[in-house]
């Protein structure tokens, strides 16, 4: 069964690299052209991450690199389809494997929206507004202020809509998460799963997962074992817990898949790479029909694209 997955951090751990890691085939990338193909991965979302630590004035130079690394490492040299635009997800051939560009915090725009402009002529698609950091646009989880937008941050959600880019909610202040959903014509959670079924901050309360259903907007939810359950080993049972209660919440229309693979350095037991996401399909078939199931691997994405005419 075909999988879109909506976050990963290749580019960041290309750039950390230095270029040095070959997406064909490196052993340490859990996303690499050789386990998409194993794991029948059809769309994968490579976010832009620029780490809290690296200069201000660096900042943009280091996202124009993980761009770079994306066009030369992972389109042309491994022939991925980039998605430049929602319609050339409905076309793509059976051979093809599509590659979406994401940007994980604006912090690298500063407060800039030239530079935001120029992202998103390079590819961007999917913006969240911070990590887990504050900066110019808004808060993240954890910062402690807990503030939500600002009037740049504004302006910024009214670019993602002027332009038909999706709105990541996910690690967003909650002040922050009810202000972009409020403002947002495409709001959506990459990778975030349920607070009642494992407390961490980084996860979505039942009011934030119910109102962004009722937006019509999706929930990706994520690998991470620390996420997905509070215990020493974390299994594929652990995660579809999480999809079990979300679907519970009205969303088994809303449901996809963001393994934030790459960006996490412990794994669900598995489902340790790109390689075995069929394992996780054949378990949701135990417990939900094969129409479902490949709602939550694709079908749900599709039908939820920002210029979908089936969803104005």
């Amino acid at each position: 069964m075909n999988i879109v997955d909506l976050h990963c951090d290749v580019l960041w751990k290309m750039w950390n690299s230095s270029g040095k890691l070959d997406f064909e085939h490196s052993p340490k990338l859990d996303v690499n052209r050789e386990k998409m193909k194993l794991g029948k991965v059809k769309v994968q979302c490579f976010a832009i991450f620029v780490p809290p630590e690296v200069k201000e004035e660096a900042k943009f130079q280091a996202a124009l690199d993980q761009v770079h690394y994306f066009y030369s490492n992972i389109v042309e040299k491994n022939g991925m389809k980039h998605i430049k635009q929602w319609s050339d997800l409905l076309t793509l051939g059976e051979d093809e494997i599509g590659a979406i560009l994401s940007l994980e915090g604006v912090d690298c725009i500063g407060s800039d929206p030239q530079k935001l402009s120029i992202l998103y002529r390079l590819g961007v698609r999917l913006v969240g507004l911070t990590w887990n950091n504050a900066n110019l646009a808004a808060d993240g989880i954890e910062e402690p202020r807990g503030a939500g937008l600002t009037a740049f941050g504004k302006q910024v959600v009214q670019f993602h809509n002027n332009h038909h880019l999706f709105t990541d909610v996910s690690h967003l202040s909650e002040r922050a998460f009810w202000e972009v959903v409020e403002l947002a014509n495409y709001p959506i959670a990459s990778h975030s799963n349920a607070k009642a079924v494992c407390g961490h901050q980084r996860n979505l309360t039942d009011d934030q997962a119910k109102t962004l259903f009722m937006k019509n907007a999706m929930i990706h939810v994520v690998f991470y074992p620390h996420f997905t359950a509070n215990k020493e080993k974390v299994y594929i049972s652990d995660l579809i817990k999480h999809i079990d209660h979300f679907c519970s919440l009205g969303g088994v229309k809303h449901i996809g898949f963001g393994s934030d693979f790459d960006g996490i350095d412990e794994h669900i037991i598995g489902l340790e790479d790109a390689s075995k996401y069929q394992n996780l399909i054949n378990e949701l078939l135990k417990y939900y029909s094969e129409e479902q199931v490949k709602g939550f691997a694709w079908k749900n994405f599709f039908h939820h694209l920002p210029n979908n005419s089936k969803n104005e």
